[in-house]
């Protein structure tokens, strides 16, 4: 029937069915047609989690025909749960709209974004649960419900896809907005000893560190009345592609051959970055295009710890012997609503670290795990990571009350899969 292989090449499943619905109805019937059978049923997206959240070896759906836009008014637009973050904001953008903050990747569909909890990184602008009013959802008994306020509806919007199948996200929009995104090198050091002032200073802030370095590159992203400066085609091809991924990818390859050159590599890759400027649509400005495949860990944790949890992470690379060749990126938001979000409740730095693919590192994750559970890290629920119900319990307040309204919605647990079965219990 097809096997399933996410983007990163490291999940892969052969399920007993797989179904492209076309409509509530048919998600609705297929949630049916497993419970008839007494199998499990599951909604992948787009391929771009790093964890098995997704997989299920019962029916699975695929979202390509749940897309486009089904309704909009004003200041929303609803969406069918399988369209692709990009297609969204070239709708928005021809009807003069955006979305407040997005991630950098747009190649997911909205429902998977969503679900695994995608947050981007702002000031006072949230990741896309705090960007959603209603949702539209399949139950495990088969019913179609929309919810908008209340306990489901704060649990729903980053559920790991445990309490139903979603169908429709409805999305807060705002008029469409110019960035300036200004590009620039700093020494870890300095970005170090200035956090407060970066992450205080600017609408939105990104920065990677290059291991074996002390050379960050800080984007600062800031709303800006215009007029648009986009960057020239050749510059954006030179940054985008060229830069940060044809000659990003030989050098991991390089790397990859003969480790001890990885050092010299980032300190010249570092060498090479410049400081540039432009203005451009926001949406353009958030997205970021990755071809370099690798493996991902990100933890949220709280805000003020940042400085620290960054100082004893390059400790680590540096007394370890690995050599690392991806960046870390660090990104900050504020506190969200949503319960199982890794920002609930609290000013929320994440920390990534990142693998080229064909060379995993499995112990570089352990330990870096081991910081940020220190603390109270939450995981990203797309991304790798180790961590089980009992310790989730311990950082997530309302992970109790998640765990009793899945028991009140799917006591069958038509919706689980093995990954479920850890992170959120198996009683």
């Amino acid at each position: 029937m097809g096997t399933f292989i996410n983007w990163a090449r490291n999940q892969s499943i052969t399920p007993a069915e797989i179904r492209t619905p076309t409509s509530a109805a048919e998600v609705a019937q297929a949630v049916r047609d497993a419970a008839k059978t007494g199998r499990r049923v599951r909604m992948v997206g787009s391929g771009h989690s790093f964890t098995d959240a997704a997989l299920t070896d019962g029916i699975m759906l695929r979202p390509t025909a749940l897309t486009g836009v089904l309704a909009e008014g004003d200041g929303w637009v609803k969406v069918a749960a399988g369209t692709p973050i990009h297609v969204i904001n070239r709708e928005l953008d021809r009807r003069g709209r955006a979305i407040a903050n997005l991630g950098d990747i747009t190649a997911q569909t909205i429902s998977g974004a969503l679900l695994t909890g995608t947050h981007g990184t702002g000031r006072t602008e949230g990741g896309f649960a705090e960007q959603v009013i209603e949702l539209e959802m399949v139950l495990a008994d088969g019913t179609i419900t929309t919810v908008r306020e209340g306990d489901l509806f704060d649990a729903a919007r980053v559920s790991i896809g445990a309490l139903g199948i979603v169908t429709a996200v409805t999305i807060r929009t705002v008029p469409a907005f110019l960035l300036r995104c200004h590009r620039a090198p700093m020494r870890l050091s300095t970005v170090l000893e200035h956090l407060d002032e970066l992450t205080a200073g600017n609408d939105h802030l990104d920065f990677y560190w290059l291991p074996h370095t002390d050379t960050c590159l800080v984007k600062r992203y800031n709303r800006d009345p215009g007029p648009a400066r986009p960057p020239s085609a050749f510059h954006r091809w030179f940054e985008n592609e060229f830069l940060e991924n044809t000659l990003f990818g030989a050098a991991c390859a390089l790397g990859a051959r003969i480790p001890r050159a990885i050092p010299t590599i980032n300190g010249i890759s570092g060498r090479l970055l410049g400081t540039s400027e432009y203005v451009d649509a926001s949406y353009k400005v958030f997205a970021t295009v990755r071809r370099v495949r690798f493996l991902e860990m990100e933890y949220g944790i709280p805000r003020e710890h940042l400085g620290t949890a960054l100082r004893e992470l390059r400790d680590l690379i540096d007394r370890s012997g690995w050599r690392i060749s991806f960046p870390i990126e660090i990104r900050v938001t504020p506190p969200s609503t949503a319960w199982l979000s890794a920002a609930y409740g609290r000013p929320t730095a994440y920390i990534a670290c990142h693998v080229y693919q064909p060379t995993p590192n499995p112990e570089y994750f352990t330990a870096a795990e081991e910081i940020m559970t220190r603390y109270q890290g939450r995981p990203h629920w797309g991304k790798l990571h180790t961590r089980d119900a009992a310790y989730l319990a311990s950082v997530y307040p309302r992970f109790g009350d998640f765990r009793a309204l899945r028991d009140r919605l799917d006591p069958e647990r038509r919706f689980t899969n093995a990954y479920l079965d850890r992170v959120l219990g198996t009683a």
